[in-house]
């Protein structure tokens, strides 16, 4: 009898166990050592993307003027080329969303990065500029999916415990942007003046011997050879880094996979798709302030302050640096803090920051305080908002597309729609108006959509708990009865003896 209720009572346990989830949400399948080393390694891997990615999208910045004398032409007339970077990233997001949901994710990321390294490499050859555009476009696709299947592959590895993680991927995209126009003009150096490429006719013997001699050539060997090692550095990391990327595609196996997905379906959100709506709005608002911000730093302390071109410099680097800065500090703040704490205090500080550049707008010691504190409270903001809603609903690929972009659009119109209108108004602090007004409506945003997630995930909570009593119930009373059983067996056979 009592080895019959031993063998229940341990069976009824495997069952509680089996349908218990681990803490962050997925079952136990990568729990030993070599799950563990997987999830570190492909972390690792995911955070050198990343800080490549930042290289490269970065680089344009600093190297702009090289290519425009590349496709002998001048800067102003080269302009097409953001807007195709811009398009090609949004389509870069809402395909990665789409792929990543139906293929192995290491082999698409790995992919991508490889397509990335074939533009980088191409880059420098083009002498024309709809060839440029287009392959700047293509290299920004692949910037799309792998920005897209980052985020994702970073939730699905670590779940409830992803924050700081995400922070960290983040951080290494803001070192790879700082780090890019050092090693365009510093490590590599330049062969020539901006000044040179903004007239049309800078060059009238080299255009007449690209007329002559290059006229059917769409791809040629730059002159400026710094300009080509520059490129093919960058695009040698993303060569290596996607070697790893797509060294564990071969040993990847489907269980893991599969409980993701049983994973995103137990934790969806009533109201998955609003939520999603809100986050893109909030997402649109934040990249756009973000980027107008610092985009139009510079002309705006030099024309509306009264700064020097020195001094407006010092102060654009102050905000980026920060911005870096405090995306690292992040990291070990999220161990710290809850993704929604950070959320709510990133948006404290953005909407402080901005109201009192408002105030004081010509003030220089008010905009070098301000900016360094706007700066810092927007480095955390997008990372901690993908971590936030990831603890009330799953995000997919096809979700995490979706919220991206928004932060492309963001990217796209606010900094266009504050540019004419500054130059409608020019005595206005337009920019100043564009990220006070962005940090009010992200203020009205976050309680919204956490009155929107919280509400479902509090009546699944309480539902699954329930679910959970009943089988501890029923496995209880499957022990009990067995157990009963037993022993009236073992009372009737006694019976038995005794009246033999």
């Amino acid at each position: 009898m009592e080895s019959h209720g031993s063998q229940a009572k341990a069976a009824g346990q495997r069952l509680l166990q089996a349908e218990t989830p681990g803490k962050n949400g997925l079952p136990a399948v990568s729990s030993g050592q070599g799950g563990r080393a997987l999830r570190w390694f492909t972390t690792v891997v995911l955070n050198a993307a990343f800080l490549g990615m930042g290289v490269g999208a970065a680089v344009l910045g600093p190297t702009f003027p090289d290519l425009a004398r590349n496709v002998n032409r001048n800067i102003s007339s080269l302009s097409e080329i953001f807007v195709g970077r811009a398009l090609g990233y949004l389509c870069g997001s809402v395909v990665g969303g789409v792929l990543f949901d139906c293929m192995n994710h290491f082999l698409l990321l790995g992919l991508s990065n490889l397509f990335t390294s074939a533009g980088l490499y191409l880059i420098p050859f083009c002498k024309t500029a709809v060839l440029l555009t287009t392959i700047m476009s293509v290299t920004s696709v692949s910037f799309g999916i792998l920005d897209t299947g980052g985020n994702v592959l970073i939730l699905n590895l670590w779940g409830d415990k992803g924050a700081p993680h995400m922070q960290a991927l983040h951080f290494s995209f803001a070192l790879g942007a700082f780090l890019s126009p050092l090693l365009a003009k510093l490590a590599w150096g330049t062969t020539a003046s901006a000044q040179n490429y903004t007239e049309p006719d800078f060059d009238r013997s080299a255009l007449n011997r690209s007329s002559a001699g290059t006229s059917y050539s769409l791809l040629a060997v730059p002159e400026d050879k710094n300009l080509l090692w520059t490129y093919a550095s960058i695009g040698t990391y993303g060569l290596v880094v996607s070697v790893f990327l797509l060294a564990p595609f071969f040993k990847k196996s489907s269980k893991q996979k599969k409980s993701t997905a049983s994973d995103q379906v137990a934790r969806r959100a009533k109201y998955h798709w609003a939520l999603l709506c809100l986050l893109f709005i909030f997402f649109f608002f934040y990249v756009g302030a973000e980027v107008t911000y610092g985009s139009f730093l510079f002309s705006f302390a030099t024309t509306h302050v009264g700064m020097k071109e020195s001094e407006a410099a010092g102060l654009n680097s102050v905000f980026w640096g920060t911005f870096a800065a405090c995306r690292g500090l992040a990291i070990f703040f999220a161990t710290l803090l809850q993704p929604g704490t950070m959320l709510v205090l990133c948006n404290i500080g953005s909407l402080v920051s901005s109201l009192f550049l408002v105030l004081f707008d010509k003030s220089p010691l008010c905009l070098w305080i301000a900016t360094s504190v706007y700066g810092a409270s927007m480095a955390a903001t997008f990372p901690s908002g993908i971590s936030w809603i990831e603890q009330y609903t799953s995000l997919s690929g096809r979700s995490t597309a979706f919220i991206l972009v928004g932060a492309g659009l963001g990217l796209m119109a606010t900094p266009a729609l504050s540019g004419i209108l500054q130059g409608l108004y020019p005595d206005l602090p337009i920019i100043l108006y564009t990220c006070l007004g962005s940090a009010v409506f992200m203020t009205v945003l976050i309680p919204g959509m956490y009155k929107l997630a919280t509400l479902p995930q509090k009546q699944k909570e309480t539902v699954n708990s329930k679910s959970r009593d009943q089988k501890a119930l029923l496995c209880s009373s499957g022990i009990n009865k067995e157990a009963n059983e037993d022993a009236k067996g073992a009372g009737v056979h006694w019976i038995l003896k005794w009246l033999t």
